[in-house]
């Protein structure tokens, strides 16, 4: 069996604690926490593993 493996500063607990508050909440809930993020001008997206250099490097030259 392999070794989990947690972001830094993540272990066991904290995953389980995460899961218990999604797994717990309501739909509106849930609709109100969505709404909040959309709200911080700010996007989630999927992009291919390669460009995630070319990404990071965009976003340091921007806050530089």
């Amino acid at each position: 069996m392999s070794e989990n493996k947690f972001p830094v500063g993540w272990d066991e607990s904290k995953v389980r604690r995460v899961l218990a508050h999604y797994e717990g909440q309501s739909e509106d809930d849930a609709l109100i926490e969505d709404e909040a993020a959309f709200k911080s001008g700010e996007t989630v997206m999927n992009i291919p593993h390669d460009l995630v250099p070319a990404v990071r490097e965009l976003i340091a030259k921007r806050h530089r």
